[in-house]
């Protein structure tokens, strides 16, 4: 199949699988859109939201969709990393075996990654870096597709033990849920409160996606957006020359090379599902958010005089 063939049967796939998602997630369509980038570009993304707002049911549903094994793991303070990674036992022969944790999977969902002491969540960022898990002195590769959406939930800081910054980096996308409108909230509660239950149908196999991602990659993209890209990135760092008054004054610590390479994946997926053969300073812009929102640190001056990380994204543009 071509790669313009392949983009075509990507966008129509898409809209089947936002079709299917539906069927079961209301409303919530950005965040939506921003996991599948996430998916189909390879990357990994970071959940954050409230309880309640459905980010389990959403992964379980969308890992459905695709088609692809999923698990859950939840993660508590005395969680170890042979937990989620796996052990090595003796067997009835008295020969070790290793059995796989759950991180041997397409789509790992892991809840409250920031409840976790360090050690653990380091198992869980090598494995999303590495894609393979050294137990024992083997290695052993994991399944792909992989992808890791984690959650964290802002509004509990009390025994919790938040991500460093170079973890963060390693998130292609922070996703915000916000809560739902009126009217999606009410159609919500009508649809969880009654006995009927919608079935959701697998449309991709595991290679399918693979080779989209492949097609995605391969996509080109013009020297004037991949600038673009560089120089907003460039721009968010405050002791750089580009760097915006807003920056300066409120900004930390900017965005590293990560972000650009990042922003250039997610353009060049935010085109191909849209039909696009290329992507354009749009496309740069419609990824920007998710994709900066974890990687700059506020001063103590922004958080005092309530100037929010996005306000400062959106000066960018």
């Amino acid at each position: 199949m071509s790669d313009v063939a392949a983009v075509e049967k990507l966008v129509s796939k898409h809209t089947e699988l936002k079709k299917e998602i539906a069927k079961i997630i209301i409303g919530q369509e950005e965040v939506i859109d921003q996991i599948l980038i996430s998916v189909f570009s390879g990357g990994h993304a970071l959940l954050i939201g409230v309880p309640g707002l459905a980010k389990t049911l959403m992964v379980n549903t969308i890992a459905k969709a695709l088609g692809l094994d999923f698990k859950r793991i939840q993660f508590t303070p005395d969680l170890m990393p042979s937990d989620i990674l796996g052990s090595e036992i003796l067997d009835e022969s008295r020969h070790f075996k290793f059995i796989k944790g759950p991180v041997f999977s397409n789509i790992i969902l892991a809840d409250e990654i920031n409840r976790t002491p360090p050690k653990t969540q380091a198992a869980l960022l090598e494995a999303m870096q590495e894609r393979s898990v050294t137990v024992a002195g083997h290695n052993y590769k994991l399944d792909l597709p992989y992808f890791v959406l984690a959650t964290q939930n802002p509004i509990e800081q009390e025994g919790t033990y938040p991500l460093p910054e170079a973890q963060l980096d390693r998130f292609m996308f922070a996703i915000e849920l916000k809560y739902p409108s009126f009217q999606e909230e009410v159609e919500v509660v009508k649809s969880t409160t009654g006995d009927t239950s919608a079935t959701i149908n697998p449309l991709f196999t595991a290679q399918e996606i693979i080779d989209f991602q492949h097609v995605i990659r391969r996509i080109p993209v013009a020297d004037n957006v991949v600038e673009y890209a560089v120089s907003m990135v460039s721009k968010t760092r405050p002791n750089g020359e580009s760097a915006t008054d807003l920056v300066k004054s409120y900004i930390d610590w900017g965005a590293g090379p990560r972000a650009s390479q990042n922003l250039i994946l997610a353009a060049k997926a935010n085109a191909a599902i849209k039909g696009k053969f290329s992507p354009d300073i749009e496309d740069v812009q419609a990824v920007a958010m998710g994709i900066l929102r974890h990687r700059m640190i506020k001063n103590y001056k922004a958080e005092a005089e309530g100037v929010s990380i996005e306000d400062i994204i959106q000066s960018l543009f």
